[in-house]
């Protein structure tokens, strides 16, 4: 009796541990619903699709638009979701980062609508919204729409992602196979993180070089017609009735077209660029005042460049002006733009190429930020190209560390560490954007 007691009490501890066991393992035949549910999988990948909206999203449309966040190494998340009481539209959006944990672009289908919320630091709220707005279409099934959005979307973030992604089964939820694999986890550790660091700046310095290219031909442009500006006005200092002011314009112009020259030259990163086009605004302003002195005329005041093309000058004045799908701002003119506008015409608009498209610079991708920012200031800037793709993207900390230099919203956030410590701060207090509980959401009766 002495020996049975002990081993009866033995069994009966193993039977008590594997029934915790048992308690704690998902049952196979369990269905995932709710938002804690969403969130537990978007920890281990990028794509859910709850069961009840498997019909929207097919398992190797998800797949596949997972593994297209996961090639991209952005902490980019997509839920579809269906339109029912197990996912309540008021602070949906919220609701899922904050069970994720996790700082990041979220971007969520539930039923046939599509909306989107994004943490600072990866992308402003703005950004977010605008982004969803642009890919939202009657009728759009739910593959096109999440596809166009992710699309459109991982160029302009920022950060990496999740390092837990794709290295846990998420069909085992049996603690044993966890604690199994710890040990060498721990022993790769070192390795792992040297090996992310590494991709990482691979990945920025190739980011980095596409931009500096893009770039270069804008600005060899500029400096091109800076130039032939600077041969039209054909100044001589000797001539007659020249006096110092006339030969001190003249030189600050010709300086800054050395100036522009020399910067464009050395430019080994994005934010480079944009000494070379202050250098170009500079020199032109220097022109135009040298320009009134020959003639005469009352020195111009010192304002910015015509909005629609830096080429044309300093502006002559400030005129409304609504971008497609965005609202009124005033934004400074050149004489000639501020006629066709009266005249009911387009401005005469600098394009430049976006993925082999000509688009108006305010429509064009990130690398054009530094460009434009060296014209316009950064303080300046935002307030001109609000609801324009490019607008959007200076508004982020993000995009000013990787091409801005931190000149648009004051600095980098950062050491890229996506953890849930990073949900508060940023631009708006907190993470932000769209969402389906307001303000035009799911239950807002009239759509986005």
């Amino acid at each position: 009796m002495r020996t049975r007691i002990p081993m009866l009490s033995a069994v009966g501890g193993l039977l008590l541990l594997l029934l915790m066991l048992l308690a704690l393992a998902p049952s196979a035949g369990a269905r995932a619903t709710g938002i804690s549910d969403a969130a537990a999988a978007l920890k281990q990948g990028p794509v859910y699709v709850d069961p009840g909206a498997a019909g929207q999203l097919s398992e190797a449309e998800a797949d596949a638009l997972a593994q297209k966040i996961k090639d991209a190494d952005k902490p980019l998340f997509v839920a579809v979701l269906p339109a029912n009481a197990q996912f309540p539209p008021n602070g949906l959006i919220d609701n899922l980062r904050a069970q994720t944990g996790a700082a990041g672009l979220y971007a969520v289908r539930l039923g046939d609508r599509f909306d989107a919320g994004s943490d600072p630091a990866v992308m402003s709220p703005a950004a977010a919204q605008n982004l969803a707005a642009s890919v939202r279409q009657p009728g759009a099934d739910a593959a096109t729409e999440l596809n166009d959005f992710v699309d459109q979307a991982l160029p302009a973030m920022r950060g990496s992602a999740p390092a837990n992604w794709g290295s846990v089964d998420t069909d085992s939820g049996v603690p044993v196979a966890g604690l199994v694999t710890l040990g060498a986890v721990v022993a790769a550790g070192g390795a792992s993180a040297y090996a992310v660091v590494r991709r990482n700046r691979l990945r920025k310095e190739a980011e980095e070089r596409a931009a500096l290219d893009k770039l270069r031909v804008v600005v060899d442009e500029d400096i091109t017609a800076f130039g032939e500006e600077l041969e039209r006005l054909d100044f001589h200092p000797g001539e007659p009735g020249a006096d110092d002011a006339m030969r001190d314009d003249y030189e600050r112009a010709l300086d800054s077209y050395d100036k522009a020259k020399s910067q464009m030259g050395s430019a080994t990163h994005p934010h480079d660029v944009r000494g070379v086009t202050q250098a170009l605004e500079d020199g032109r302003f220097s022109l135009a005042v040298l320009a009134a002195r020959r003639e005469s005329r009352p020195l111009p005041e010192r304002r910015a460049p015509c909005f629609f093309d830096p080429r044309h000058g300093p502006s002559a004045e400030d005129r409304s002006w609504t971008p497609a799908g965005g609202t009124a701002r005033q934004v400074p003119v050149c004489a000639a733009d501020a006629a066709r506008l009266d005249d009911g015409l387009d401005p005469m608009a600098r394009t430049v190429d976006a993925d082999g498209v000509r688009r108006p610079y305010w429509e064009a991708g990130p690398a054009y930020g530094p460009w434009a920012g060296g014209y316009y200031g950064g303080g300046m800037l935002p307030g001109l190209l609000m609801g324009t793709v490019l607008g959007s993207m200076l508004a982020t900390p993000a995009y000013a560390s990787e091409y801005g230099g931190g000149d648009f919203s004051g600095g980098d956030f950062g050491s890229g560490d996506f953890g849930s410590g990073d949900f508060g701060g940023g631009d708006s207090g907190g993470f932000g954007g769209g969402d389906f509980g307001g303000g035009g959401g799911f239950d807002g009766g009239g759509g986005f």
